[in-house]
């Protein structure tokens, strides 16, 4: 039997963990906090995707295209944004959701690097064109609780350099306790570049944002708003899940 293979017996035994999304025991503890059961089962979005925020379209027939020529969905052609792309693993629902909210709240920073894998395989086309990833900032009191950034965490697995470029100016209530129509009132002027030499090395560059989960998108649109204002070319977002809305036609 291997090393792994004795170790997982071992921690199998003395601690039964079990899976951070099923919750059922882990035949191998000692491979990470979440079984393969369920890695395997995620949702995954897949083509055809709206170009701009990344939710699936009815079909390859589209009625709307962006400056590029791309397929977007009717609300997203209906409404301007400092986005040009997003992309995501899944929908945050189901398994992919239990993922997450063990990585954010549970502290379970080691998922990072599987989430950031797959989201490597999700995101590629934003990503491969990128100077830069910048995650999105939490406030320091909300870190001081938490004790790490999610969004740090997933973009230092991306592959692409990354650069603390932007800071919260004041601490918001949490997103998920407020209504959809208060979302985007609630994230103006949350945010601003940070202080320092990321100010000056903004300037022509295509930059990639990157949190844990975008719900209506306003916390990530508040932020491409500042790093269009400080130079940036180009700004897309990359998020480990996206509530998604429904596909229409």
């Amino acid at each position: 039997m291997s090393l792994s293979g004795i170790a997982d017996g071992v921690l199998a035994v003395l601690l039964a963990p079990a899976c951070a999304a099923c919750r059922v025991p882990l035949p191998h503890p000692s491979r990470g906090p979440v079984c393969g059961v369920c890695w395997d089962t995620i949702g995954r979005f897949t083509p055809p995707l709206c170009a701009r925020c990344g939710d699936p379209l009815p079909s390859w027939r589209v009625t709307s295209t962006d400056a590029a020529g791309a397929g977007v969905c009717p609300r997203c052609s209906r409404r301007p944004s400092a986005l040009s792309r997003s992309r995501a693993i899944g929908p945050y629902d189901g398994t992919l959701r239990a993922i997450v909210h063990a990585f954010k709240y549970e502290g379970c920073r080691s998922l990072a690097r599987e989430l950031g894998m797959r989201l490597r395989e999700s995101a590629a086309d934003v990503l491969q064109s990128a100077d830069i990833v910048v995650p999105v900032p939490l406030h320091r009191s909300r870190r001081r609780t938490r004790g790490f950034n999610q969004a740090r965490e997933l973009a230092g697995q991306l592959g692409v350099t990354m650069v603390d470029a932007l800071r919260r100016t004041r601490a918001t209530p949490s997103q998920t306790d407020l209504p959809a129509d208060a979302r985007h009132g609630n994230m103006q002027n949350a945010f601003a570049l940070k202080r320092g030499p990321a100010r000056r090395k903004l300037d022509g560059l295509r930059i990639v944002l990157v949190d844990d989960v975008s719900t209506t998108g306003a916390t990530i649109e508040a932020c491409a708003v500042v790093l269009r204002a400080a130079g940036a070319a180009d700004v897309s977002a990359v998020t480990a899940a996206r509530v998604a809305s429904r596909p229409t036609e």
